[in-house]
């Protein structure tokens, strides 16, 4: 199956490929969970985070905000002996702070999904090297969420959430998934 020039032939980043990037996704529980795992992947490959995706599940409490929310500093101190996650404080500390902001939200996947008008924004690009790292959508995610509390929240891990997360469609004219997920099938 073709698909977008950045995945490889690993079978883990072809699954997420296939079946959750660029696939919209309102749940909260969902939209939180990857709001965190981009934070996590800053300066980092996709591909790492994804590979430990399951061991943070495990101990970050199923990416449930309300338990993230009370963690404490003797457990983010815990997490930072686990092999099995990227063990950065501030990146532990700021998935403990944006749980706090997370749970101040009335309607987080409302109001996410609204930086996009509502709708997945469906972006039709030939080649890898058009897609961009950052747009005005994900500049104005940024600033919203920076002045909610939030952090590790810059414009290119807004850019990257909205792909993640279906807002924006980017998968390439080349890719079998476009014509699935640009047909909104």
């Amino acid at each position: 199956m073709p698909r977008c020039a950045w995945c490889t032939d690993d079978p883990l980043y072809q699954h997420y490929h296939d079946n959750e990037w660029g696939v919209p996704q309102r749940d909260p529980g969902r939209l939180f969970e990857l709001l965190l795992l981009e934070a996590f992947q800053a300066g980092l490959s996709w591909i790492t985070v994804l590979k430990k995706r399951e061991r943070y599940r495990e101990v970050l409490f199923g990416f449930d905000p309300a338990q993230l929310a009370r963690m404490s500093d003797v457990q983010i101190d815990a997490l930072m002996l686990d092999p099995g996650i990227i063990r950065n404080r501030r990146k532990l500390e700021a998935a403990r702070t944006n749980a706090r902001r997370w749970l101040e939200l009335e309607d987080p996947s409302g109001w996410l999904w609204s930086f996009v008008g509502g709708a997945p924004r469906i972006n039709h690009f030939e080649r890898r090297d058009q897609v961009p790292a950052v747009s005005e959508q994900a500049v104005a995610m940024s600033k919203a969420l920076k002045k909610a509390g939030f952090s590790f929240v810059g414009p290119t891990i807004c850019y990257a959430y909205m792909q993640a997360a279906g807002m924006v469609m980017d998968h390439t004219r080349d890719c079998d998934r476009y014509a699935v997920l640009s047909s909104g099938r």
